[in-house]
């Protein structure tokens, strides 16, 4: 897939790069604890429909619309609207509501209006983001009550199986769809500049605007994914949407909860958004894999390195890198200070560097120092 080919459409202003643009559905191990809603495990041997409804009535509960103000131009203020699922979190007290980044974003606890499926009204007490990742966090108060749902493993998803996505499209709430995973390690989608952590689950689930941030489920009533994307011609569902898998956005969460950011690695090189088959042949590669290096950033630990431009990048230790996109994932999983040993393809041979990950909070705030 060319990376040309998906583009971002922002609440109704389209920014096309080719025949469909990708929406963004607007209108340590953090362990969730089992979830308040109907019923236990859900039997094997059921009627697949049967099965279905059984987890609309365990989750569906659980399932809630988010809604914010946000500045706008000229003082107005502007209402975005998406989706969400209340968990619990093993060693917190409370509920919080898993949702996405671009729902919330620069918005006050006060401004966002939480709906429960008994079309309750909260505001959250405290709200926690990360716009690299598009992963929101709200934290409900005395929610002793509440139905929350069970995490699932996303590691354990493949493609074929059966899910359901579950949400508020065009504002319709506690909606739910069934489809399939479609594919794994989606990371060609353009989502604009912020969104660098892209790491999708794939499904023909019928997802629209007002999902975002809806719990993509499996048979078992575990979530396995935040639905947050679609590629479409109109930016409707058109059989193509995109999660954000259920492990990192439990990793991602518990950062949130435990040093109120998200600490990721660096390297300070740029890669090629688009590397093909072709680029690979040229370079007397005999597959296409790994990240093209374009350009490196001074004084970093990739100039220190001893990268150039125009390296391949195979291999982070024993990670081999399959493309770009898994090469901005492995390395920003990674933590400052650690020692990596790297395998680049440069001058049609293989070649082994040593490095040191830096820390990509410390750059992002030294080149705001710099500006």
């Amino acid at each position: 897939m060319k990376s040309g080919w998906l583009a971002l459409f922002l609440g109704g202003c389209a920014f096309l790069g080719g025949m469909v643009g990708v929406s963004l559905l607007r209108s340590g191990s953090l362990q969730a604890e089992g979830g308040d809603s109907p019923g236990g495990r859900i039997p094997q041997d059921i009627r697949l429909g049967d099965r279905f409804e059984t987890v609309a009535r365990k989750v569906g509960p659980a399932v809630v619309a988010v809604e914010a103000a946000k500045p706008g131009k000229k003082g107005k203020s502007v209402d975005e609207s998406g989706s969400g699922v209340m968990i619990r979190v093993q060693g917190h007290a409370g509920v919080y509501v898993l949702t996405n980044n671009h729902v919330i974003s620069q918005a006050q606890p006060s401004q966002i209006t939480v709906t429960l499926h008994d079309n309750r009204i909260l505001h959250p007490v405290q709200v926690w983001s990360d716009p690299e990742s598009d992963i929101g966090l709200l934290r409900l108060e005395g929610g002793e009550l509440l139905p929350t749902a069970q995490t699932g493993d996303s590691d354990l998803v493949r493609p074929g199986q059966w899910v359901l996505a579950f949400g508020s499209p065009f504002g319709l709430h506690q909606s739910v769809t069934h489809g399939i995973i479609s594919a794994r390690e989606r990371g060609q989608v353009s989502l604009g500049s912020t969104i660098r952590i892209k790491e999708f689950l794939q499904t023909d689930a019928a997802i629209n605007p007002g999902s975002s941030g809806g719990p993509l489920v499996n048979v078992e009533g575990e979530i396995i994914g935040l639905n947050t994307a679609i590629a479409s011609h109109s930016g409707n569902n058109s059989g193509v949407a995109f999660s954000i898998p259920i492990n990192l956005v439990k990793k991602v969460a518990a950062n949130l909860l435990e040093k109120g950011v998200v600490a990721r690695g660096y390297l300070g090189l740029q890669v090629a958004g688009s590397f093909e088959t072709a680029d690979a042949l040229k370079l007397g590669l005999e597959r296409l894999q790994g990240a093209l290096i374009e350009s490196i950033l001074p004084e970093t630990p990739a100039a220190k390195a001893g990268l150039r431009s125009g390296d391949v990048v195979l291999q982070i230790d024993a990670i081999v890198i399959r493309n770009e996109n898994h090469f901005i994932n492995v390395v920003s999983g990674l933590e400052a200070g650690k020692q990596v040993r790297l395998r680049v393809w440069r001058d049609r041979v293989s070649k082994e560097l040593p490095a040191v990950i830096g820390s990509w909070n410390e750059a992002q705030e030294k080149l705001k120092t710099e500006k």
